[in-house]
């Protein structure tokens, strides 16, 4: 910890008091009484306290709740601004105690006391991650990005050519249609770490070599996993596109060709997509025996429920004129213009101040909310689950022998 941290020491976090935050009473009049609820009055304390400590702390550690005591004094309707007022009452060592009042903007609302402890993080983490190894049913905790501030090393799968703050990705894998297997898993993971470290880099343009932007995942290699090994893929897989949300480049997605299963999400996690006239967008692990592992939230939060529900459920492919239809796509080109049409929104984008480019994107992509950014530890379950099942060996035996697959 940082010197200087004292009893007495304050800090302060104000609220808009907003849907999420707020229980309804019941009454028949249902504007009036929306009011902000004591889990959100213990949320708004605890990250007061947090505030108050954020200051003191080295970049290796972090604070976490140890206990809180609140009472709840007065009721505030839903859009009032709250505010928190903590103030450091004790310190032992790294256990650090508040006195906390809460008031919206006619009275006081609350008080409570509440202990922080100030944690080495990496120390936290590991334990956090050997604990869940050991759970039956346990959840992968998102790997953070390390950033990599050297060159990047030549990737196996993946060709990477930059160009000033451009940098163009290919997928090649040309002769599996630039399915993602673990190797390229892997790639990307490399990838991402690399652009964590270069924030001067500014734009990806994501494309396929050949004729395919991405078939998929390769169902050849997944086969072959055993259902641990397949779990913890998956998770990897849904980390690394999840993380082109928090890095701060603008990824735009040159669809040239096929975008199916694995190749969708890849396309529409990023924050731009331009296809070809002759590309094609689908959903069809279902035709294979599962569900698809991660990205449902993020898909059902870009397009809705109801085509969702279309693409997810029927595995059907629809053209890139569907899929800007469906709002998947934000245009459509000829083939040749597809990379042309690409860099030239890179150039429209680079006009644009840098971190209020950067910024932006994060606020618009944090506004969806948690859930959806977590969803694809239930995809992963029931994907897992489908994948040990007859039904998903008939249709890996199928894809395999390029037959119709036979279902019970």
């Amino acid at each position: 910890m940082k010197p200087g941290l004292k009893v007495g020491t304050s800090g302060t976090l104000d609220l808009i008091v907003g849907g999420s935050d707020v229980i309804h009473l019941g009454s028949s009049q249902p504007v009036s009484t929306l009011v902000f609820c004591t889990p959100s009055m213990i949320n708004l304390m605890e990250h007061a306290a947090r505030e108050a400590l954020r200051p003191f702390l080295d970049d290796s550690e972090e604070s976490v709740g140890v206990n809180v005591v609140v009472e709840h004094l007065a009721a505030t309707p839903i859009n009032s601004v709250v505010r928190a007022e903590a103030r450091v009452t004790a310190i032992e060592g790294r256990l650090v105690d508040f006195e906390i009042v809460t008031f919206d903007e006619q009275e006081q609302i609350g008080r409570g006391t509440h202990r922080r402890a100030v944690i080495q993080v990496e120390r936290f983490v590991s334990k956090l991650i050997e604990k869940t190894s050991k759970l039956n049913r346990g959840v992968i905790v998102p790997s953070l990005i390390e950033a990599n501030r050297a060159e990047l090393s030549p990737l196996k799968t993946l060709v990477v050519e930059r160009d000033g703050p451009i940098v163009t990705v290919t997928l090649n894998r040309t002769a599996k249609l630039n399915a993602v297997d673990r190797q390229m898993t892997t790639d990307f993971e490399q990838l991402n770490s690399w652009l964590a470290g270069h924030s001067e880099i500014r734009i990806v343009i994501l494309t396929g070599s050949g004729e395919a932007f991405c078939a998929g995942d390769d169902v050849k290699e997944v086969g072959t996993l055993e259902l641990a090994e397949a779990t913890k893929l998956s998770h990897r897989q849904a980390s690394l596109y999840l993380a082109w949300e928090r890095l701060p480049q603008i990824f735009i997605a040159a669809v040239n060709g096929v975008a199916f299963g694995a190749g969708c999400v890849c396309a529409y996690s990023c924050d731009f997509r331009i296809a070809a006239h002759s590309a094609r967008f689908a959903m069809p692990e279902v035709k294979l025996g599962w569900p698809p592992g991660y990205g449902l939230a993020q898909l059902t939060a870009l397009i809705g429920k109801a085509r969702s529900l279309e693409l997810c459920l029927t595995g059907k492919q629809i053209t890139a004129q569907q899929a800007e239809q469906y709002g998947l796509v934000h245009d459509v080109v000829p083939q040749l213009r597809v990379i042309p049409a690409a860099r030239e929104l890179a150039t429209q984008l680079l006009k644009q101040p840098a971190e209020a480019l950067r910024l932006t994107k994060r606020l618009l992509h944090a506004d969806e909310g948690t859930q959806s950014k977590q969803a694809f530890l239930a995809d992963t379950a029931a994907y897992i689950h489908c994948l040990g099942q007859k039904d998903a060996q008939e249709g890996i035996a199928a894809f395999n022998e390029k037959r119709s697959p036979k279902y019970q």
